[in-house]
């Protein structure tokens, strides 16, 4: 189904006009002024570029001040009412910003860019922690992430290009770019009141205003969840490198393109896009569902794209002063076009799973702080990629080399996180792997518990099927394999970075049997979910094999909840041992066969047996349609 469907339901639209429209007034606002000091009130490009920087700082100020208490109050508070409050807050700011713009008041129009900041932080953590709230974790988080993330790109292209606009209209630009603020924040404000009301996270929590206090414990709640700690670093690196790229555009579109400001429109209209199409990309992409395998094939692709953008324009350029449509027209620009577009596009797969991980994994009454942590570790490193950009142009790189730094810096530290998180990089190559051989389909999946500890069980048909539910089952799970296959020169490595437990027959090994129990009971104490194999073999010939009793063994020691799982299709398909069966028929593997992975309701650990594991998974074998 298309993310689409959701802009014709109430849970969601009103919301989504709500933080569109602020994401737009927050950078027409900010161009406007800028277009002001600029042109209207005929300031040097010393000037013009003092207030550029002087503008972002003011609007990233309010990050580090309010963000934890915005965090506070969207747990204490019901969200509705919360964004309404802050919609008004936005009207008043609006009039400001249209006296201020009227009078040419460069300091009142610096206070609206400072409560314009106050206005975003405020409404980040609500923003975010609402959607899985009124949002299918399975079927919707992700395409209504993706849209969200599509929408604010376009918003805050939209906004820098309405507002310049507006401004550099002539003797009206003052009154088209108030009218323009205001009308949009009445417009948030309406949109704000059709959103249906929902209770409070924490009603009765304590609200603290000691700011360094509070970031400090909210911060303290990243470290609880080791995904969560991952994804916020995840999301953080990204500002960093977006916020180098944004903020560069302009000038090496100008400088190092050969082209005019409409090339630069035209640049920072590409990337927008592409992370447009990337972040609705995603949930197709995914299958619906939360999937962070895409998370290094976005980190990947923006780099390969980086990579591709200076090698393809190292030098300076042989023409100046090109509008887009002839830079357009001018050869090797539309493959430069073309890496503008593919670095949004990746962005885009980046960033989506990251916030859906979040969302998933952080609990109801801690959500919206541990947003605003977010918040505010992402307004350390947007400054953080303000000062290495300056520091590196001052040390004379130019902006080509520039990106070029970021990108082979992106390599280190998107190796750094999929270290930390190791399941990233796995599940990413599981996706890979599964949607390059199979056309998969699945039922059930909404069934596997988000926390707690878990034992799943399913058939064994090819040496694929761990691959295929690693990349299908939205939380981590550890696989316990044959020892044989764990030693494999390396592949090894790969199995002790999945966390994979080894296991071998008491009379082969005992030792390793034995420790296989304990490294399961391990897990399963921690809270982890163990994904086991009970045939103890792949099937020979398609067929369910009597499942052997070390499943039991492991229940006895810790009656976890069991969950049944069903692969099918799989016999006769890339990996299975159909041709070893029928050597003399020598039939082909098939290639991109439809599969599909069926999940039953999970059984009590205290009372279930093998066979009656076996039965369970046999039925969901046999009633798939």
């Amino acid at each position: 189904m298309s993310p689409f469907r959701l802009l014709r339901q109430r849970r969601f639209l009103p919301y989504f006009l709500t933080q569109a429209g602020g994401a737009f007034n927050d950078n027409a606002s900010r161009q406007a002024m800028l277009v002001l000091v600029g042109l209207q009130m005929g300031l040097g490009s010393a000037a013009v570029a003092f207030y550029s920087y002087f503008a972002q700082a003011l609007f990233i100020l309010p990050f580090f001040l309010f963000s934890v208490i915005a965090g506070q109050l969207a747990e204490r508070m019901d969200p509705a009412r919360l964004m309404r409050r802050i919609k008004l807050f936005e009207i008043a700011a609006m009039l400001l910003a249209a006296l201020g713009l009227w009078l040419h008041s460069i300091p009142l129009l610096c206070v609206v860019l400072f409560l314009m900041g106050v206005h975003a932080a405020l409404f980040g953590p609500v923003k975010y922690s609402i959607l899985p709230r009124v949002l299918d974790a399975h079927e919707e988080l992700v395409g209504g992430n993706g849209l969200v993330a599509a929408t604010t790109s376009l918003a805050i292209l939209l906004g820098m290009l309405a507002g310049g606009a507006a401004m550099a209209s002539g003797a009206h630009g003052v009154w088209l770019v108030s009218a323009l603020l205001v009308a949009v924040a009445l417009f948030g404000y309406a949109a704000a009141r059709r959103i249906p009301a929902l209770p409070a996270a924490r009603p009765q929590a304590r609200l603290h205003w000691n700011i360094a206090r509070a970031s400090w414990r909210a911060l303290a709640l990243l470290r609880e969840d080791r995904s969560i700690l991952n994804a916020v670093l995840g999301i953080a690196w990204f500002w960093f490198y977006a916020g180098i790229f944004t903020a560069q555009l302009p000038d090496y579109s100008t400088g190092d393109l050969g082209g005019t400001a409409s090339v630069a429109i035209l640049a920072l209209a590409l990337f927008s896009i592409g992370v447009g199409i990337g972040a609705l990309g995603c949930e197709r992409l995914s299958g619906h569902k939360v999937e962070v395998g895409l998370v290094p094939l976005g980190a990947i692709g923006f780099t390969l794209a980086g990579l591709d953008l200076y090698f393809t324009r190292p030098g300076a350029p042989l023409r100046g002063g090109l509008d887009w449509r002839a830079w357009l027209g001018t050869p090797g620009n539309l493959h430069v076009a073309l890496d503008l577009l593919l670095v949004g596009l990746f962005a885009g797969l980046y960033i989506v799973p990251l916030y859906a991980q979040i969302q998933v994994h952080a609990k109801l009454g801690q959500l919206s702080r541990i947003i605003a942590a977010n918040n505010v570790l992402n307004a350390l490193f947007i400054v953080a990629a303000a000062g290495f950009a300056f520091l590196a142009l001052r040390l004379g790189l130019g902006i080509p080399e520039l990106f070029l730094a970021v990108a082979l810096m992106n390599v280190a530290v998107s190796a750094y996180i999929f270290l930390l998180a190791p399941e990233y990089l796995m599940r990413a190559i599981a996706w890979v792997l599964v949607h390059t051989l199979y056309r998969l389909r699945t039922r059930g999946l909404q069934r596997v518990p988000a926390e707690g500890p878990l034992l799943l069980v399913c058939n064994h048909v090819s040496y694929m099927d761990p691959l295929i539910i690693l990349g299908s089952v939205r939380r981590p799970l550890r696989f316990v394999m044959d020892n044989r296959i764990f030693v494999t020169p390396v592949l090894r490595y790969v199995f002790r970075v999945g966390r994979a437990i080894p296991i071998a027959p008491a009379r082969e090994d005992a030792a390793v049997l034995g420790h296989a129990y304990d490294e399961i009971d391990a897990a399963l104490a921690a809270g982890e979910a163990v994904c086991i194999f009970p045939e103890g073999a792949l099937s020979h010939d398609g067929k369910i094999a009597a499942f052997k009793p070390g499943v039991e063994h492991i229940l006895a020691r810790r009656p976890v909840p069991v969950l049944p799982l069903a692969l099918r299709g799989l016999w006769g398909s890339v990996f299975s041992r159909r041709d070893n069966f029928m050597k003399r028929m020598r039939l082909p593997r098939r290639f991109r066969s439809h599969i599909a992975l069926v999940a039953g309701t999970p059984l009590d650990g205290a009372t279930t047996s093998a066979q009656a594991l076996e039965a369970a998974v046999r039925a969901l074998r046999g009633t798939w349609a």
